[in-house]
């Protein structure tokens, strides 16, 4: 539960100081005897002197814990003129309470306790580090929206920043769960450990304090495979958690991820397997001491003034300290390896060392190349592009996966494994149809779900902001109405990325499963493989990429989304009449499953209410209707389809809003819908926020709505014409307003450069209507509305869904967001004839 306010204000004083380092922890480094510690201002205020030299103030206290670690209003709330303290009070003290009692159970040897206390000790460090100053101003930074409503609206903003701060708890514990824990101790030293501003450490040998990485309020991300996260639980006890792929492993690459590296992940440990063998020498405390301040942001404290100074004594490089902090090899096999455990019910649950709970499947994975592929070769990324103009100017933190088969990849070998279930190369779309059996669908869905375990990470296979110009298509996934704009929108706005309509029947209930019920999946099947054919001949071409459903593979962002978008469903509401392409396609659908009814009673039907001049006989009206089912592309030509069930029928419109969002800010992409409701949504995201958004590049705007945009239809005609120099002008123009609206201000225009793109354009869109005239491609006109916004579209939700998933490269908000509707509006689901005949060339399909 989040805490806000109380309804009733308390008649007690209220607390506006607050101890970022708990007074009870800071207790624990006083030396015997004493009641203070010996308090060090890395950062001492100036003063000037009378002959005007400047000089620093104070740096060394002897302070009790009541001034030390102690900030005015860091988690105070603001109603008013009331000031708030619940946080403190309620949040922090339920926290600390039992994290104290945690922290002692650990520095001793009973491992009862331990089990007792486990999950509250790992609760405690994650709040920990994210409660200092550094803590939440690093918060801060992940919600732009918030740091500029604190120039304005401060009261505002520290409510937000602190609803955030209790949203994402929780936020490491699985990354330090899983690996191997250690708990050395100083006993036997002369010097002690000392406590920092910000004593939750982040270690990582590869990321000195001087990479850009360790800038304030940064720290290296406990996922990194090198990543050492060092907690002073006392003076003589000092608690390290590392990665296990590190651990065994020290050689590895520091700056890879781990092995799935999920924030939020349930997973099993052992409670009681913590090394506690080693005692470290007064040489080994201080370089311990040494990577603490390092990595401090004001204050350090320990029991003695030699301690606080550990650079005296340290001499070793940043990298040459990690030999301290490895744990003792010969401790390790307490660590990894597979775990089974059978429950009442009889299933059994498997994990691997890593927290998996299947095993990886061989055929999704690649060997990493041994040496740099040449400029020539094809990229390691699975793009289908040659390094030199894929991945080789990338930095590697912004590339996608080179040890698993690619997005691309696997669409591919499902278009193989399809071609081979349905004899693409010889067979018509009728034929496919007629001998569409329950068993074929079956298959058709586990070869799908054979591709995209339940665990894959997706984040690695997804394109980061690399700066090249992509859109994510959020809309109808039709067969009749993503082939009319969704298809030609690379032309103009870069790589589309689409959500693939085929579901993954894991995640389905089971008596819902396209492969325990195929036959009711007889319909849903026929519009997922021509949406899926549709979109392979570009998927080919690199110009649309076609993605799972990122919530099939992380049911905490699953779950999030459907609370997000539950509360937000009150405010907008759709009706079908709103979009008049997706009405009309539902009408026909609904008149389709007509059809299915039984011959006879169809046929009594379509009798009683016709008016005709002559009689017509029931069997002549029985073949009409078979004539009518031949003649619609998207109906079931078995018979009895209602039989056992009925037929699923699924509307999908996918993405929705906040996985649109989240796709976007994590891809680097602009938002592209051709529905109303969907833009609806954009507007009431601006809407949303405290601060409002400036439009940008108004003059381009206006020109871009103006006249109308031709959008070749079909495959054969988008390739066709996609290398002319007049659209890939047109996706250099839109990519130039992209990274424009990003990078400006509302004060820091340019209105040349802006003049400029609106000339620019319309020049284009001439030239382009020209090369569509002269080719005589087939192509509908449409209207574009282009929303250029500095500040961009943001919620601060959809950034939470970005940090819970274990993004770290992502956009903040989305610059830009395209509408694209028919320029007549003309409300007909048949205006484009999807109908295409199958090709052997490459079997790409419709």
């Amino acid at each position: 539960m989040i805490i806000t306010y109380r309804t009733q204000r308390a008649l007690m004083s209220v607390t506006r100081k607050n101890h970022y380092v708990p007074q009870w922890h800071q207790e624990r480094f006083f030396a015997p005897g004493r009641t203070t510690h010996f308090l060090l201002d890395l950062k001492p205020p100036t003063f000037k002197r009378r002959d005007g030299t400047l000089a620093s103030g104070r740096c060394l206290f002897d302070s009790p814990t009541s001034r030390a670690f102690v900030a005015q209003d860091l988690y105070s709330t603001f109603f008013g003129v009331e000031v708030n303290d619940e946080i403190e009070k309620m949040f922090f003290g339920d926290i600390d309470r039992r994290g104290a009692d945690a922290v002692r159970a650990f520095c001793g040897d009973d491992q009862g306790a331990w089990h007792q206390h486990f999950e509250d000790l790992f609760e405690f460090l994650d709040i920990q580090k994210l409660r200092t100053p550094k803590g939440l101003a690093w918060l801060r930074q992940q919600y732009p929206e918030i740091g500029r409503l604190g120039e304005m609206l401060p009261g505002v903003a520290q409510n937000q920043l602190m609803a955030e701060m209790q949203s994402i708890r929780m936020l490491n514990v699985t990354t330090w769960t899983t690996g191997v824990r250690e708990i050395v101790s100083a006993e036997q030293a002369g010097a002690k450990f000392i406590l920092s501003d910000h004593p939750v450490t982040v270690y990582n040998h590869a990321i000195p304090p001087s990479d850009a990485r360790n800038r304030y309020p940064e720290d290296p991300s406990s996922a990194l495979k090198g990543s050492q996260t060092l907690f002073p639980l006392g003076p003589d006890h000092l608690l390290i958690l590392t990665n296990l792929e590190y651990a065994k492993t020290p050689e590895t690459c520091p700056n890879a991820k781990r092995t799935f590296a999920r924030n939020y992940q349930s997973t099993m440990v052992s409670t009681i397997e913590f090394i506690k063998d080693r005692y470290l020498t007064d040489e080994q405390v201080a370089e311990v001491n040494f990577v603490i301040k390092a990595r401090a942001d004001r204050y350090v404290a320990g029991s003695s003034r030699e301690d606080i100074f550990p650079e005296k004594v340290v001499s070793k490089s940043w990298a040459d300290l990690r030999t301290t902090f490895l744990p003792p090899a010969d401790k390790l096999y307490r660590y990894g390896g597979e775990m089974y455990a059978r429950f009442e019910s009889g299933d059994v649950y498997y994990q691997d060392k890593f927290g998996r709970t299947e095993k990886p499947r061989e055929w999704l994975l690649k060997e990493e190349p041994k040496t740099p592929p040449r400029p020539r070769d094809y990229c390691p990324c699975g793009s289908g592009l040659s390094f030199g103009k894929c991945c080789r100017d990338k930095p590697v933190h912004l590339r996608t996966s080179w040890t698993e088969k690619s997005i691309r990849e696997r669409n591919m070998m499902f278009m193989d494994a399809l071609t081979q279930l349905f004899e693409l190369g010889t067979k018509d779309w009728d034929t496919i149809r007629r001998e569409m059996t329950d068993e074929k669908i079956a298959r058709m869905y586990r070869l799908y779900e054979a591709l995209w375990p339940l665990e894959t990470d997706l984040l690695a296979l997804l394109p980061k902001p690399d700066g090249k110009m992509r859109s994510v298509y959020t809309g109808s996934l039709h067969p009749k109405l993503i082939i009319e704009f969704a298809l030609g929108a690379p032309l103009y706005f870069g790589e589309v990325i689409v959500q693939n309509p085929f579901l993954i029947s894991r995640t389905l209930q089971k008596d819902k499963r396209p492969t325990e019920h195929p036959r009711q999946y007889r319909g849903e099947a026929l519009k997922t493989l021509m949406t899926f054919f549709q979109l392979m001949p570009l998927v080919e071409a690199g110009l649309v990429r076609l993605i799972p459903d990122p919530c099939d593979f992380d049911l905490h962002l699953r779950d999030q989304m459907m609370a997000m978008a539950q509360a937000r469903s009150h405010d907008i509401k759709f009706v079908p009449s709103d979009d008049p392409r997706l009405e009309a396609v539902m009408q026909e659908d609904l008149r389709r499953t007509m059809l299915y009814w039984p011959k006879e009673a169809l046929a009594e039907r379509i009798l009683k209410t016709a008016e005709v001049d002559e009689p017509i006989e029931t069997d002549t009206l029985v073949g009409i209707i078979e004539q009518m089912k031949v003649k619609d592309e998207l109906a079931i030509l078995q018979n009895d389809p209602f039989a056992e069930g009925g037929q699923f029928e699924i509307m999908k419109m996918a993405p929705n809003f906040e996985i649109a969002m989240y796709l976007a800010q994590a891809t680097g992409a602009q938002i592209l819908t051709d529905s109303p409701f969907r833009w609806r949504e954009l507007d009431a995201a601006l809407a949303r926020r405290h601060l409002g958004t400036s439009p940008a590049l108004i003059q381009l705007q206006r020109e871009i709505s103006s006249t109308p945009v031709e959008f070749p239809v079909g495959h054969q005609a988008i390739l066709q014409v996609f290398d002319d120099p007049s659209f890939r002008g047109t996706e250099s123009l839109f990519h130039a307003a992209f990274a424009y609206t990003s990078a400006r201000t509302a004060d820091k225009l340019k209105p040349n450069f802006e003049a400029h793109l609106a000339a620019r354009f319309r020049r284009q869109r001439d030239s382009m209507k020209s090369l569509i005239t002269s080719t005589k491609i087939p192509a509908v006109a449409a209207r574009l509305s282009t929303a250029f916004r500095f500040g961009g579209f943001q919620d601060n939700t959809i950034n939470r869904l970005l940090l819970m998933s274990g993004s770290e490269h992502h956009l903040h908000s989305v610059p830009m967001a395209t509408l694209i509707e028919r320029w007549d509006a003309a409300p007909q689901a048949d205006t484009v004839k999807s109908r295409a005949t199958l090709r052997p060339e490459r079997n790409r399909g419709l």
